[in-house]
């Protein structure tokens, strides 16, 4: 963990936050400035500033990422086949200029209303 990183002081419990799931490897919780009804932040416990800086020992925590994000959508009734709510998106931004503002490692869990493309 980072002493300076607000991402490694949520995981801590130094500041707060509305926790959706925690587990040994990541923790999850709502956006600060949710993008639409549903923006999740899921974060490895590790602190790795971005995609660019990940090692391989990293893949599978990356993947289990992906895994957790599912486990929320599921449990948002975020299922594309199932729900009105029109299924999901996930986002690594990585590096400034693609809008990542935490260097902590973090997957975007974003849905609840249809979305557009191209997202930038």
């Amino acid at each position: 963990m980072a002493s300076d990183c607000i991402f490694c002081k949520i995981i801590k419990g130094e500041v707060p936050s509305k926790k959706v799931y925690e587990d040994e490897l990541t923790y999850a919780f709502h956006d600060i400035n949710p993008v639409a009804p549903v923006h999740i932040l899921i974060v490895p416990k590790k602190h790795i500033l971005g995609i660019q800086e990940m090692e391989s020992e990293d893949r599978e925590l990356v993947g289990h990422m992906f895994y957790v994000a599912k486990e929320i959508a599921d449990s948002l009734n975020l299922n594309p086949d199932e729900s009105l709510k029109g299924g999901y998106r996930l986002v690594f931004n990585v590096g400034r200029d693609a809008g990542q503002s935490v260097f902590h490692l973090h997957l975007h869990l974003i849905g609840g209303r249809s979305m557009s493309w191209p997202p930038g």
